[in-house]
């Protein structure tokens, strides 16, 4: 897909306050308020700004951390990973490579599969359900 590119006004006009806060700002929810974080359905995790797929619903868990955590994603040229030193921490930044959109973080305490945790704001998601 083709790179997205939207001034911030742009943006602002098609995002509410707390998604573009989030997306836009690299702001990030409370834990344990995300509309995703207790959700069990089966079907895909979209860039809630340009619909990229970003994360299966077979590689989501429950972390215990506060927000929606997946192993894995659908494919790793959906998303880019950026050092991110904000907060006096080290950690990786997650963005959506189409739109640039701040989705979360990525973390090296997952569970076994894979080993990491991809930290994600459920703002900056929408899930398309499926039956399977």
């Amino acid at each position: 897909m083709d790179k997205i590119k939207k001034s911030a006004t742009e943006w602002k006009n098609l995002l509410d306050e707390k998604t573009y806060n989030i997306t836009r700002k690299s702001g990030t929810e409370l834990p344990f308020t995300g509309k995703y974080i207790n959700e069990k359905s089966n079907g895909i995790y979209c860039c809630a700004c340009c619909n990229n797929e970003l994360f299966s619903s077979s590689t989501k868990f429950d972390s215990g951390t506060g927000w929606p955590s997946f192993f894995e994603v659908i494919n790793n040229e959906n998303i880019l990973k950026i050092n991110d030193r904000s907060h006096g921490m080290n950690r990786i930044e997650v963005l959506c490579s189409i739109c640039d959109a701040h989705l979360g973080h990525l973390f090296d305490d997952g569970p076994q599969q894979t080993g990491q945790r991809y930290c994600i704001n459920s703002l900056s998601l929408k899930l398309f359900k499926s039956e399977k």
